[in-house]
Formats: structure tokens, C-alpha cells, sequence
């Protein structure tokens, strides 16, 4: 195995996260499986991309309206335990999507509904894993263990959408909720596993009103935060809606069914795998890495949005998912080693909420494009939104790096040869205005 290769698992080495590792796998690919069977049954019953949009919404608005407190909670409550409440109250939406599906009086509304409650417990279990990767592993294995997080998400990409493509094909939506509801026990038994003395907790801020709006303006107040969350905020509400892009490219772009759809799903699922592994190898993150990915993202979006075929988009988007991931995890990793200890579940809720939370706004813009223009026009939109996020993070870097405007004047020197009247000794020349007058109040 190279040095490299060792590198991008050395988290692993960490009992902690090697039993969260092994939970996650089986929990986020019955996750996948039930995100692609939502956004099927949605199009099945409706046949609207906009309400394939509006589904995806749902699943996020909750982290847009309470995703802050979500993450005040972190902070508040110790993660392992606050995790293994969210994880069994995630089980009861799958229970009930699949009694409704199987027994087929399942309708648009109920999905709604549905969908909306998982992302209620979401709102709170996702800001607290985001911030519960630091205290498993340190901040020295931080950036490698938020790309593992990211190579469990997209592997989870490949396995969840190939398994709920061949359920959908032979058996049909209903079962991919079923094993969805029962993929949440390894999860818990993976954090009730851990060894507690083991865990590196943050300290828990001060209780009192205005803790969120604390959070925030110490965000504001922080370029090395606000600029990532601000990068963040404009690729994820318009580039991060591949959740409602890919069916309706499957669908009305290449006039295919559920397989075309999980083709697509898994290209991009592998890239993604890629691009983890090797920002975990990197080890370290810094605004460069950032204004790259962002705009490599945004250049490849734009090429996967002019691919005239099924096998040249399958082509594209693997380098897109690798530049989704890379950028993803370069934003997530910058913000838990900038982030106060204290702080760092408030600032991980935001980026959930810029992240996932931006869902509510871009999944629908996206949906009414595809249906309106052409599913491309969505990729379009995505590409653009990286080589902005790219630009504006490039100049807002470059103002926070630059020095302050000095105040104090230069002493000023008389030439040789010349009068020094008007610049004798102790007098100074000042370009930003008169000097004080000595006494004065």
C-alpha cells in the first residue's frame, strides 16, 4: 500500500471512528436507497419535475428552519448520546412510508409529509455528526476524517441508488423503505459500541438567551468562517440539486427509466469516492484549495451540461463528483479547524443549513428549469454557481489577507541639499488627513 493510500484511511486507525465508519456505510446506503426510491414514487404519482423538486425541498427545509437550534443542541448535549436519539427517531418516516406504499394507498401529500419529518430529525442529527468528527479523532486527523465521511456518503451513493434500482426494477419502491428503517440499528449499535473515555468532547458554552444569534455573529465576525460559508451558501443552493437534476436527465433527456436514473446516480457516486480519497491524502486545506475546487466544479458542471449522450454524461460525471466532493470537504474541514471548540456545532449547523438547508430554494428552481427549459439547464445553473463562488471567494481572501491602512504617518526626511523648512525634526507628513493637534480634546 503507497504512503499516499495510508494516508487517506488513517482515521481508521482510531477505534471510535472505525465503529462509526462501519455503522455509517450500512446506515447512509439505506438512506440512498430510500432518497432514490422518494424521488421516483414522487414522479411516478405526479410526473412533474417540479414536484420531484418540491419533495427534495422538504427534505431540507427543516435544516433552513431549525437547523441552528439542531446545532445549538450539539453543543449543549454530549454527541454520542444526542446522536443515538436522532438515528432511532429517523427509523419511524421509513416504517411509515413503507406500511403506506406496500399496502398502495401511499399519495403525493403523504410523501410530503413524510419526507418533512425525516428532515425534522435531520435538522439535528446531521449538524451533530458534522461536529462530532473532531471529537473521534482530533484536529489532526480532522481533514482526513471528513473526507472518510464524505468516501462513506458517495460509496454510500453507489451502493444505495444500484440496490434501489434493481428493488425498484423487480419488487418495486416499498422495500427500499423497509431496509432503510432497519439499516438505522447498525448505527446506533455502532455509537453505543464506542468507548466514551475515548472521545474528545467540547466543552459546553454558557446556557442563556441568544446563544444562536451568538453563533452567528461570531460567523460574521470571522472571514476564515464567513468566506467558506459564503462559497458554500451559493454552490449549494444552486449547484448541490443533482437530487432532482439526475431522474429528470434519465427521464426526459436520454427517455430512461429507473436504471438510466441509477447509472447516472453511481458515475457520479464514483467520482465522488475518488475525489474523497484523495483530499484525505492531502491531509491539510487552505483558501487555494478552496477557489480551485470551486471552480473546477464549476467548469466540469458546464461540461457535463453539453454532453450530447448517455455514455459521454456518464463520462462527465465522474470528475464532477470528484469536484463536488473535493470542494464539499475542503469547505467542512476549513470550518471545524477554524471554528472556536465551543462554537463548533453552531458553525457546523450552519454549514449544514448553506449546505443542506439551501435545498428548500435550489431544488425547486432546478426542478422548474428542467421542466421548463431542459433538465441541462440545471448543470448550467450549477456551473455558473461555482466559478462565482470561485471569483467572489478569491477577492474576499485577498481583502482579508491584505494589511490594515496604517493610520501613523511616516516620518518625513529632508532631502539633501534642500531646506528643510516646513519637515523639520520630529515633523511628519501624513496622506490621510491633518495631524492632531497636540492639547486638543
Amino acid at each position: 500500500m503507497s504512503a499516499a493510500l495510508r494516508r487517506s484511511f488513517t482515521s481508521l486507525s482510531v477505534p471510535n471512528y472505525r465503529r462509526y465508519f462501519a455503522g455509517q456505510i450500512v446506515s447512509l446506503s439505506g438512506n440512498w436507497m430510500q432518497i432514490v426510491a422518494e424521488m421516483w414514487l414522487i414522479l411516478a404519482l405526479t410526473g412533474s419535475g417540479l414536484a420531484v423538486g418540491v419533495t427534495s425541498a422538504l427534505q431540507f427545509l427543516p435544516m433552513l428552519l431549525f437547523g441552528a437550534w439542531g446545532g445549538l443542541l450539539a453543543d449543549r448535549f454530549p454527541k454520542r448520546s444526542l446522536l443515538t436519539v436522532t438515528q432511532t427517531l429517523m427509523t419511524l418516516p421509513a416504517l411509515a412510508l413503507w406500511g403506506l406504499t406496500a399496502t398502495g394507498v401511499v399519495a403525493p401529500w403523504m410523501v410530503f409529509a413524510l419526507v418533512f419529518a425525516r428532515g425534522a430529525v435531520n435538522s439535528v442529527d446531521n449538524p451533530t455528526r458534522q461536529s462530532f468528527a473532531i471529537e473521534m479523532v482530533g484536529s489532526e486527523r480532522v481533514v482526513n476524517a471528513v473526507s472518510l465521511n464524505s468516501v462513506l456518503i458517495h460509496s454510500a451513493r453507489i451502493l444505495g441508488p444500484a440496490g434501489a434500482g434493481l428493488l425498484i426494477a423487480t419488487r418495486g419502491v416499498a422495500p427500499c423503505f423497509l431496509i432503510n428503517a432497519v439499516s438505522f440499528v447498525a448505527m446506533i449499535v455502532a455509537l453505543r459500541a464506542m468507548k466514551p473515555d475515548e472521545l474528545r468532547p467540547s466543552p459546553p458554552p454558557p446556557r442563556g438567551a441568544g446563544a444562536v444569534r451568538a453563533g452567528l455573529r461570531y460567523v460574521l465576525a470571522t472571514p476564515t468562517l464567513a468566506i467558506p460559508l459564503g462559497m458554500m451558501a451559493v454552490v449549494g443552493t444552486l449547484g448541490y440539486n443533482f437530487q432532482v437534476i439526475l431522474p429528470l436527465l434519465a427521464r426526459f433527456s436520454f427517455d430512461g427509466g429507473a436504471g438510466t436514473y441509477t447509472a447516472l446516480a453511481i458515475a457520479m457516486g464514483a467520482g465522488s469516492v475518488v475525489g474523497a480519497l484523495v483530499a484525505g491524502a492531502r491531509g491539510r486545506v487552505g483558501p487555494r484549495l478552496l477557489i480551485a475546487s470551486a471552480f473546477g466544479f464549476g467548469a466540469v458542471a458546464l461540461i457535463a451540461a453539453g454532453a450530447p449522450s448517455l455514455p459521454l454524461e456518464l463520462v462527465a460525471l465522474i470528475p464532477l463528483g470528484a469536484a463536488s466532493v473535493t470542494f464539499a470537504a475542503g469547505i467542512n474541514s476549513s470550518l471545524q479547524l477554524a471554528a472556536d471548540p465551543a462554537m463548533r456545532g453552531r458553525v457546523m449547523a450552519l454549514y449544514s443549513i448553506v449546505f443542506l438547508g439551501s435545498a428548500p430554494i435550489g431544488g425547486p428552481i432546478a426542478g422548474w428549469l428542467g421542466g421548463a427549459i431542459d433538465p441541462r439547464a440545471g448543470l448550467v445553473l450549477a456551473g455558473a454557481a461555482g466559478l462565482v463562488a470561485a471569483l467572489g471567494a478569491r477577492v474576499a481572501f485577498a481583502r482579508a489577507s491584505a494589511p490594515a491602512p496604517r493610520h501613523d504617518c511616516e516620518a518625513v526626511r529632508p532631502r539633501r541639499g534642500r531646506s528643510a523648512e516646513g519637515a523639520g525634526d520630529g515633523r511628519r507628513a501624513c496622506d490621510h488627513g491633518p495631524a492632531p493637534v497636540s492639547g486638543s480634546a
